[in-house]
């Protein structure tokens, strides 16, 4: 994930992906990598179904036929 924010490694964080139909994902992540200035690496945790689901058709749009044309948007939620 692209990122200005901080996080740290080990860090669990939550955040909320918008979906192509204007609604959103909320998805949580145990911080694997982060590079500053570039970004961090999540590994998803607790996931339900319906999340699961969701994040695999956001994985085959991102890395489908013109996928480069529209950045996924997620924004960092804070507790």
């Amino acid at each position: 994930m692209d990122t200005v924010g901080e996080v740290m490694r080990g860090e669990i964080v939550g955040f909320r992906v918008l979906l192509p139909d204007g609604d959103f994902l909320y998805l949580e992540g145990e911080v694997r990598h982060y590079t500053a200035g570039v970004g961090f690496g999540v590994q998803f945790v607790d996931l339900n179904d319906e999340q699961q689901t969701n994040l695999r058709r956001l994985i085959g749009l991102a890395t489908g036929p013109g996928s480069g044309s529209q950045p996924i948007s997620a924004d960092l939620v804070e507790d």
